[in-house]
C-alpha cells in the first residue's frame, strides 16, 4: 500500500478567531470526520443555546468547560 504524503500545520491567531473551527471544518471536508459526528456535535451546540454554529469548534474542543464556554481551553 503506498504512504499517504504527510503535512505539518500551524494554526495561529487571537483568541476567538476561529482557529478550532478552521481546523474542525477541514476534518469534516476531508472526510476525517464523519457526517454522522458532526451532525451530533451540531445537534448537542443547538441544545446549549449556541445554534449549530459551534459544530466545527467541537471536532477539536472535547472539554466540557470549552464547550460552555465557548473558548479552547487546552
Amino acid at each position: 500500500m503506498a504512504e499517504k504524503p504527510h503535512l505539518n500545520l500551524i494554526v495561529a491567531g487571537h483568541v476567538d478567531q476561529g482557529k478550532s473551527t478552521i481546523i474542525g471544518h477541514l476534518l469534516v471536508d476531508l472526510k476525517v470526520i464523519d457526517e454522522r459526528t458532526i451532525d451530533k456535535y451540531a445537534e448537542e451546540s443547538e441544545k446549549t443555546g449556541k445554534g449549530d454554529t459551534f459544530k466545527y469548534a467541537w471536532v477539536m474542543d472535547n472539554l466540557k468547560d470549552e464547550r460552555e464556554r465557548g473558548v479552547t481551553i487546552d
